[in-house]
């Protein structure tokens, strides 16, 4: 292949390879159980951005995006244009880290894939089932670079969401746009370049991390619009000496690009998005589960000397250091990246949903003790990333011991929600928000009928009247 006078060959150009089976993939491909991830990515990421729509940064983000446009709000009554809806929509998505992620690396898909292709969509009065064709093709992409990536993003200190997310979610709109495989090839190129987040918010527990997605969805209508129009991008950005990769994973001294490109159409990592049931870090998830449990042997916390978790190393910097300041997380969104909360909220409140992040659970005086008892020891064993596990442990002052373990993620492959699950989460989180509009059921049929409606996308039902 050549291309402006460079040669490269086919293993090389794995942007060639994304581009060429994005271009000629039809929604009549796609299998049963990726139209229902697809669907179900939908009714989460919607419940989610309407549930934070009214927070303290949901109101900054809704002001500060302000610019004029037609383009739905979840949950507001405004419209926006194209990119301050896609900003706005993945910053309440993903605000609660509650939405959907991906075990082969901790991406949450569905925060930047569906704002992106709704407020293209609405933008350019696409049809919904080529809207629903680039959701499946943004979450299909940007979980296989994920897998690629395994650690190595966050790793080098960047959120793997927001520059995976970027990329896959401009594929996912240039498909819906009709793209042929040039111009997709050249999307991606460009979408590189706009890829960003640094995950400094774990110091203090502040709001960038809340923007990440919504910050890749928008970049992402805007690297398709310019791949479109014919603006060029390095075919080499995902393997290239200085691409995707190399530049934000470089821990990775070979990445296999096989299972980026491996197999597409035949094998659907789309399908294997997990739903979280708690409003937590992913990692986290299997230790509350397992908290939970234990909290049922009904063990005072003064009678607990102490509440040891054994955790896989590439958790640590996320959830456990450094321990003095995760035993005492300063706010309610930093208290999401606590093993020590978390664990505490599990046994003290019995669950971790939006209420048991708030400035009052965090502030509650046995949660804080349980937490400042938490600690952790690192177990070698551990299969992180490729299996979220948990092992809990009490100590009790008498010298008794009980422990729990949870052996996948609930909501994940081997434990998946089903569609009655993931409707009642939506139901709690619009309660939680005192929602007056349309009900989950009716989200629900409106995810389910993109895949077979030639109409422009219409998602008005999901904002406030």
């Amino acid at each position: 292949m050549t291309i402006e006078g460079k040669t490269f060959t086919a293993a090389t150009a794995v942007s060639e390879d994304l581009a060429g089976w994005a271009a000629a993939l039809q929604t009549d491909a796609l299998p049963e159980d990726v139209r229902d991830a697809v669907a179900n990515t939908l009714i989460d990421t919607v419940g989610l951005s309407i549930a934070a729509t009214e927070t303290d940064y949901g109101q900054a983000i809704r002001a500060a995006a302000s610019y004029a446009g037609g383009c739905t709000v979840f949950g507001a009554p405004e419209t926006r244009s194209p990119f301050d809806a896609a900003l706005i929509n993945g910053t309440t998505g993903h605000g609660e880290d509650f939405d959907n992620t991906y075990e082969g690396c901790p991406v949450h898909s569905g925060v930047v894939i569906v704002p992106a292709l709704i407020a293209a969509g609405e933008a350019h009065d696409l049809p919904a089932e080529r809207v629903a064709l680039g959701m499946a093709v943004g979450i299909e992409v940007m979980c296989r670079m994920g897998f690629v990536a395994q650690k190595g993003v966050h790793k080098q200190g960047f959120h793997p969401t927001s520059v995976l997310g970027t990329v896959a979610a401009a594929l996912g709109v240039g498909v819906a746009q009709g793209q042929d495989a040039r111009q997709l090839r050249d999307t991606l190129g460009i979408a590189a370049s706009m890829s960003s987040g640094i995950i400094e918010y774990l110091a203090d527990g502040t709001w960038t991390k809340r923007m990440h997605p919504g910050w890749a969805a928008q970049a992402a209508i805007r690297a398709a619009a310019m791949g479109g129009a014919g603006f060029r991008g390095p075919v080499t950005v995902f393997e290239g000496v200085h691409g995707l990769y190399k530049a934000f994973a470089p821990s990775i001294e070979a990445p296999d690009f096989d299972a980026l490109t491996g197999e597409l159409g035949h094998r659907w990592e789309a399908a294997n998005v997990a739903f979280k049931p708690y409003a937590c870090g992913t990692m986290t998830q299997p230790f509350i589960d397992c908290a939970v449990r234990l909290a049922r042997h009904n063990v005072p916390i003064d009678e607990i000397e102490e509440v040891v978790c054994y955790v896989g190393e590439g958790t640590v910097h996320r959830l456990w250091a450094p321990l003095e300041l995760k035993q005492s997380p300063p706010t309610p969104y930093a208290a999401k990246f606590s093993g020590p909360y978390t664990v505490a909220a599990g046994y003290v409140f019995g669950d971790a949903g939006l209420s048991e992040f708030t400035e009052a659970a965090i502030a509650d005086p046995r949660a804080q003790a349980m937490a400042e008892k938490t600690r952790y020891e690192i177990d070698p064993d551990d299969e992180y990333p490729r299996n979220y596990t948990g092992t809990v442990e009490l100590r009790l002052k008498s010298g008794k011991r009980l422990r729990e373990h949870q052996a996948q993620l609930r909501g994940g492959t081997r434990q998946k929600m089903t569609r009655a699950e993931i409707l009642a989460k939506c139901r709690a989180n619009l309660a939680f928000a005192s929602w007056q509009g349309d009900d989950a059921e009716a989200i629900a049929g409106f995810a389910d009928g993109l895949f077979t409606s030639g109409a422009p996308v219409d998602a008005a039902l999901l904002t406030r009247r």
